[in-house]
């Protein structure tokens, strides 16, 4: 049984003090809540008021990207170390927005998932069809595609703590949604794929989250599905009741 995990991913929102009154009313809502894994991914900014928010608490912190060197003369960019030296110890790799926006690829997605295994995080890697190759019926090949480069030259036995999260980017923020037949389908893409790189065992044990305009309405039946352990949750999880609804699906 993969325990779910319902990660938040705040994108660009909420100040450090922002933070905090988030974690204050959000922590009650869901003290208590073992039966799934939750994480937050604020901002770099926010990240050291988010980890004493949440100390003693059942909620992990995350970060939102990396760079895959560990140092250097790379202006702008965070290193695996440096996240988890205050603290974080999960990470989203290859956003469709950090794709969409800032020239993210396949490849780059590759040296990252390495970076973040060698730093000790747990890698959220990220992948999903635009809406034209979902109509030209390229969704599987794509899939296919992005996981395999993803995970070139990755061993099972160092990616056992590997997390892929399905986007289907034309949901994202748009209102729509996959249904969850649609969903579940694409994740058994996923985990072919990653039977195919990793082997049986670990593809069974793998654990991926669905991420397209997760809702409190939609949370119960997107987790019913069988092949869907958990979601990354965007502008729903910058509200403490809205995502505390959605941890209790």
């Amino acid at each position: 049984m993969r325990k779910k995990l319902i990660t938040a991913n705040w994108k660009m929102y909420k100040t450090p003090d922002q933070a905090r009154d988030f974690f204050r009313d959000f922590l009650p809502l869901v003290h208590g809540h073992e039966r799934d894994e939750i994480v937050v991914c604020p901002t770099y900014l926010a990240l050291e008021a988010a980890v004493a928010a949440t100390k003693g608490s059942n909620l992990a912190i995350g970060a939102q990207d990396l760079y895959w060197q560990t140092e250097g003369a790379f202006t702008g960019e965070i290193s695996g170390g440096m996240l988890v030296a205050v603290g974080a110890t999960h990470v989203i790799i290859g956003h469709s927005e950090r794709r969409q926006y800032f020239g993210e690829t396949d490849d780059t997605v590759n040296l990252k998932l390495k970076a973040a295994l060698e730093a000790g995080l747990v890698p959220i890697v990220c992948v999903g069809e635009v809406l034209e190759e979902r109509e030209a019926g390229l969704t599987d090949d794509v899939l296919r595609r992005q996981c395999l480069r993803a995970f070139n030259k990755v061993s099972a036995k160092k990616a056992v703590t590997l997390v892929v999260a399905y986007e289907p980017v034309w949901a994202i923020g748009t209102g729509k949604t996959a249904t969850p037949e649609l969903a579940a389908e694409a994740h058994s893409v996923i985990r072919r794929e990653a039977t195919e790189v990793f082997g049986e065992d670990f593809a069974s044990k793998l654990r991926i989250l669905y991420g397209g305009s997760v809702k409190p309405e939609n949370a119960s039946s997107m987790m019913a599905q069988e092949e869907i352990d958990g979601a990354l949750v965007g502008g729903a999880s910058l509200d403490p009741k809205s995502f505390a609804a959605i941890v209790k699906y």
